[in-house]
């Protein structure tokens, strides 16, 4: 009985990493038409009697202002360029600092958060984390860094009902993402903590805070190479 349990077992994880090893390949050159979170916010609306909204429209890597790639990087992962998926030491510091009662960004690279956003289910649980992890490490082997950011910013949650960086432009800035200014896209990055709860439109002192601190980000980068 253990041994067809064992057995079984086996099976059921080869299946399960070859599906998946293949859904990460297709998507290396296939885009996503939805996430599931970008479902699960539609469901939300409707329930709170709005209407079904999923606002996107996908743009190429080389059709995304360079600015909004500076002001993400700056925002969220300045590692990006560099690390292989996760960034330890901005795990370690924001473990520091939570456990201060401080809030402060969780730590999760852009490719984790490429990863949750594409494969995952919306919520929190250990279970989650653990394919999250799973999921950045075969996007780091087979998506090129050009790749991640392409798809991050095309399915990232801008707003209520808002994804990827042309619908949130079209939104906030009405024009195209491929012209966004530099203090527009620091600004686009400061509220994507909580886009449902800030907006670039009506900017808080906080939100304008963590614009200044971007733009300085930004500019310390220099030139990106991906």
């Amino acid at each position: 009985m253990a041994n067809l349990l064992i057995k079984y077992l086996k099976k059921l994880f080869l299946w399960f990493f070859v599906l998946t090893f293949l859904w990460v390949l297709a998507y290396r050159f296939i885009n996503p038409p939805f996430t599931y979170l970008m479902i699960s916010r539609a469901f939300e609306r409707k329930f709170d009697g709005k209407t079904w909204k999923i606002e996107k429209e996908w743009k190429d890597f080389d059709d995304i202002s360079l600015n909004l790639k500076k002001a993400v990087i700056g925002a969220e992962d300045a590692q990006f360029l560099s690390h292989n998926g996760f960034d330890f030491d901005a795990l370690g510091k924001a473990y520091q600092k939570n456990k201060t009662g401080k809030k402060i960004r969780g730590g999760s690279t852009i490719t984790q958060q490429t990863a949750k956003n594409v494969f995952l289910w919306p919520g929190r649980s250990y279970i989650r984390k653990g394919f999250e992890a799973y999921f950045t490490i075969l996007i780091e082997l087979l998506w090129s860094k050009q790749r991640i950011m392409e798809v991050y910013l095309n399915v990232i949650e801008m707003g209520d009902g808002i994804y990827g960086a042309e619908a949130a432009t079209q939104a906030y800035y009405h024009k195209s993402c491929k012209s966004l200014l530099k203090s527009e896209a620091a600004l686009l990055a400061a509220v994507l903590p909580n886009p449902r709860k800030w907006t670039p439109v009506n900017p808080t002192a906080y939100i304008y805070r963590r614009q200044a601190i971007i733009r300085r980000n930004m500019a310390a980068l220099g030139n990106l190479e991906f």
